[in-house]
């Protein structure tokens, strides 16, 4: 049994040791920054290096790129053809595959529904034959790299819940994110630059908004927090000085911090604290990386063209090249989400508006990786919370659960194959079925990690990514 009287102690002990052995090796590491001569002759906070010592498993991936398509795009129109469904289109949906199901916004509709046929064609692209939406065909010459899941589910019928719970597990806030499990387990291999990165663009449809607990660390410690970069202006706040702020101010705001954080060291036993000084080292480290890794201006200008990227838009194709930047980097979970794939109306035009946004620089970004020998271990992945409707809501699809799509690339899954599959109109996803927990199990396994061993203790009992569940999908790894 867990003891925590023992383990208070010990805390108290090590609390005591540190306090009064020059005010704690954390007070010295925040001295190092404000005279960096004190480096010589003081140890400095080593960087995280991952809860897990030895992989559960031979790794395939380092690190993962997850193109989070916000607002559900359509299964039906990007990666499922169903010409049973353009057979229907205009007919009654049949009641046996919708009554008491959970449905958002046609609820209660049952007898009024009619079948929407995919609104662009599709076509087999590669010599693998792997059929897509003409609407993406950038995306579609990766046919040869790609594996499409055709058979998801998830839980949670509305964006924010089905975020949380894509990003979590669960649909109950505060618990941490899928990067910030992998940044507790496997660390980061930049000291540099946060080990967890959040980009954000929109274009092409209705934006959702995205919370920032998508990226929490939850109970884990806050320094596995996902850190979100602007899209335009100053990447991160406070990352240059303001104007009339000279370096000896910034080393006197620097140092009255140190002293307070020494003294509250001194007086609490609050793990907060270590992390406080630790991202406090990592911020002024960034100071300087940062802005070097977000200048794109000095890509080659065919590297520009070819993600369709110009430095300083804020743009998708600028977030996918700084994608591949920071992966070169060494950091472990970057998440790009685009806004504009909740097409409740009109989703004929509106596809072919938000693939327009991000059909060139997807390709790109894996094509890129490709070429500088780095998908091997790069897991990248594409799709939504959910997918859309087999029925029509006016122009549009609602919100669907029950089966969509996604594609991943690289890191030790097998290209040219696609994966399970719903029924003859989309709905039910009926072979091979994989649930969100499933696609967790099977991420985690391809970064070396067992997914019921990668566990942290909170309120008593011993929390995973997984929760109780999931499945590796062994069938598409390579």
């Amino acid at each position: 049994m867990y003891n925590y009287t023992e383990e208070s102690k010990l805390r108290l002990t090590r609390r005591t040791f540190l306090g009064k052995t020059v005010k704690g090796i954390g007070s010295v590491a925040l001295a190092s920054l404000l005279t960096p001569s004190l480096t010589d002759a003081a140890p400095q906070i080593e960087r995280w290096q991952g809860i897990i010592t030895e992989p559960h498993v031979q790794p395939k991936a380092k690190c993962v790129i997850h193109l989070c398509m916000a607002g559900g795009p359509s299964h039906l129109e990007t990666l499922d053809y169903k010409p049973k469904l353009a057979e229907m289109h205009g007919k009654p949906m049949p009641q046996s595959y919708t009554k008491g199901q959970p449905i958002a916004q046609l609820q209660g509709q049952a007898n009024s529904l009619k079948c929407l046929g995919p609104t662009h064609e599709f076509q087999k692209f590669g010599v693998s034959g792997q059929e897509m939406s003409t609407a993406f065909p950038n995306i579609g010459s990766l046919a040869d790299d790609i594996c499409i899941v055709r058979s998801l589910r998830t839980e949670q019928i509305n964006h924010d819940p089905a975020h949380t719970f894509m990003n979590t597990g669960t649909a109950i806030a505060g618990r941490p994110s899928m990067g910030s499990w992998l940044l507790y387990g496997l660390g980061s291999e930049n000291e540099n630059l946060p080990g967890f990165v959040v980009l954000i663009s929109s274009g092409g449809g209705q934006d959702q908004p995205i919370a920032t607990r998508q990226w929490h660390s939850g109970f884990l410690p806050g320094q596995f927090q996902g850190v979100q970069f602007n899209s335009k202006g100053d990447p991160v706040h406070y990352v240059s000085n303001p104007d009339g702020v000279s370096k000896d101010q910034q080393k006197d705001v620097v140092g009255a911090v140190q002293s307070l954080n020494s003294i509250l060291d001194e007086t609490v036993d609050d793990p907060t604290i270590a992390t406080r000084i630790n991202q406090y080292e990592m911020a002024f480290r960034m100071q300087t990386s940062v802005p070097e890794l977000t200048d794109i201006s000095k890509e080659p200008q065919e590297i520009l063209d070819m993600y369709g990227a110009k430095p300083g838009d804020g743009s998708y194709a600028s977030n996918c090249l700084l994608a591949r930047r920071l992966a070169e980097r060494g950091v472990r979970f970057i998440q790009l989400y685009h806004r504009g794939w909740d097409h409740h109306g009109g989703i004929q035009n509106a596809i072919k508006t938000t693939a327009g946004y991000v059909d060139k620089a997807t390709a790109a970004l894996v094509n890129d990786l490709k070429q500088r020998g780095m998908l091997d271990e790069t897991l990248v992945i594409w799709g939504g919370e959910f997918g859309r409707t087999p029925m029509a809501q006016g122009s549009g699809r609602d919100h669907h659960i029950k089966g969509f799509s996604m594609w991943m690339a690289g890191g030790g899954v097998q290209g040219g194959i696609s994966y399970g599959n719903t029924d003859e109109l989309g709905y039910n996803a009926v072979e091979n079925i994989v649930h969100v927990h499933d696609f967790h199990a099977t991420m985690l396994h391809l970064l070396g990690i067992d997914h019921e061993k990668l566990t942290y203790r909170f309120q008593g009992r011993d929390f995973r990514l997984t929760d109780v569940h999931g499945h590796v999908v062994r069938d598409i790894l390579a």
